[in-house]
C-alpha cells in the first residue's frame, strides 16, 4: 500500500508561508484575515439591511382607524370598507398615530399652564413652628 505525500506537501508549504515573514506570508494572512471579517460582518450588514427596510416598508402601512386592521396602498380598508387616510394629501392638516387615531397638532393647541407657589424649606419649617 502506497501513501500519498500530495496533501502533506500543500500543508507544509501552507506552514512554510504563514512562518515566513516575507510578503508571500503577509498576503495569504491578509487573505485569511479579510476572508474571516466578511464572514463575520456579512451577517451583520444584512441585518442592518432588513432592518432599514422593514423600516421603510412600516412607514407606509396604514392603520385603519375603526377596526385596527393594517394596509399598504389602499383608499379603502379592505376589512370594514372604511375611508382610510391619504398620506399626502392629510400630512399637511392631520397626523395620525400608530393606532389610526387622529392626533393633534402640537401648533395648532393651546396649552394653560397655572403657576403654583411651593413652599421652600425654610417657610416650610417657619409654619410649622408657629
Amino acid at each position: 500500500m502506497q501513501r500519498n505525500t500530495f496533501p502533506w506537501f500543500w500543508v507544509a508549504l501552507a506552514a512554510f508561508l504563514l512562518l515566513l515573514p516575507g510578503p508571500a506570508g503577509r498576503l495569504v494572512l491578509d487573505l485569511i484575515g479579510g476572508v474571516t471579517l466578511l464572514f463575520l460582518l456579512l451577517p451583520l450588514l444584512a441585518a442592518g439591511g432588513l432592518f432599514l427596510a422593514w423600516q421603510a416598508l412600516r412607514s407606509r402601512l396604514i392603520t385603519c382607524g375603526v377596526c385596527g386592521t393594517t394596509s399598504f396602498g389602499t383608499t379603502t380598508c379592505p376589512a370594514c370598507g372604511s375611508p382610510l387616510p391619504n398620506r399626502e394629501s392629510d400630512r399637511a392638516e392631520r397626523s395620525w398615530s400608530s393606532d389610526g387615531m387622529e392626533a393633534l397638532d402640537a401648533g395648532q393647541v393651546t396649552i394653560d399652564v397655572e403657576s403654583v407657589d411651593v413652599p421652600t424649606s425654610a417657610e416650610s419649617d417657619s409654619r410649622q413652628t408657629s
